[in-house]
């Protein structure tokens, strides 16, 4: 299944993109007040937007929704699939069914945005078309091998550890989105740091563990 991603914007729609991600993505929620949930090919036609970025940025914010422990075992699964596809350099997203359909709930991903739109806002003023290097296909195979790891990096079970991948992807999403290559690689920065972070947290976890057990 191939998401078709012509869905047109309407003239507001368009000047609210410029304006604020953010804003998009809730006027977008907010005229599916009708549904309880929305499937996520649906939201990304509706958002009308080719590139990985608004896929990247969504699904981290599946990641960011309030979850039971051990969720992140299947929400994470989307940002792998989307990374492996940027590391085979496919110029657009080809979603499964399975994937596309996946429903999600309007009122918690509104909330979340909402939540989060203090840390967008301050990115979104920032962002402007810039080392456009980044979005060559080479360096995005690079991007996506890396945008990989920081996926996989949730699925890790200890509480809290996939808040700091899954805002990492939210950032290096707005970056894809906006076609800013630096934001981009803030986004990564933060995400290799979240994989350090949680590789200390797992070890200091386990030699708890092993001083208990002995």
């Amino acid at each position: 299944m191939t998401i078709n991603f012509s869905y047109p914007l309407s003239k507001r729609q368009r000047t609210v993109k410029s304006r604020s991600l953010s804003f998009n993505l809730l006027c977008v929620l907010r005229s599916e007040r009708q549904r309880n949930a929305i499937p996520l090919g649906h939201l990304l036609e509706r958002l009308g937007e080719r590139s990985f970025g608004w896929a990247i940025l969504l699904s981290s914010l599946i990641n960011l929704l309030p979850l039971p422990p051990g969720a992140t075992l299947v929400t994470a699964i989307p940002l792998v699939f989307f990374s492996v596809q940027l590391v085979l350099g496919r110029s657009y997203i080809w979603l499964p069914p399975w994937i596309a359909k996946r429903s999600l709930s309007r009122s918690a991903l509104r909330n979340t945005v909402l939540r989060l739109r203090p840390i967008s806002r301050r990115v979104e003023r920032l962002t402007r078309p810039r080392l456009q290097g980044v979005f060559q296909p080479k360096i995005e195979r690079l991007i996506g091998l890396l945008l990989l790891g920081i996926a996989l990096a949730l699925f890790v079970p200890l509480p809290l550890s996939g808040w700091f991948p899954a805002i990492s992807l939210f950032v290096a999403g707005i970056g894809f989105v906006e076609r800013d290559g630096l934001v981009v690689l803030a986004g990564i920065g933060m995400g290799l740091a979240s994989i350090v972070l949680t590789v200390l947290v797992a070890l200091s976890v386990a030699a708890g563990a092993d001083a208990i057990m002995h």
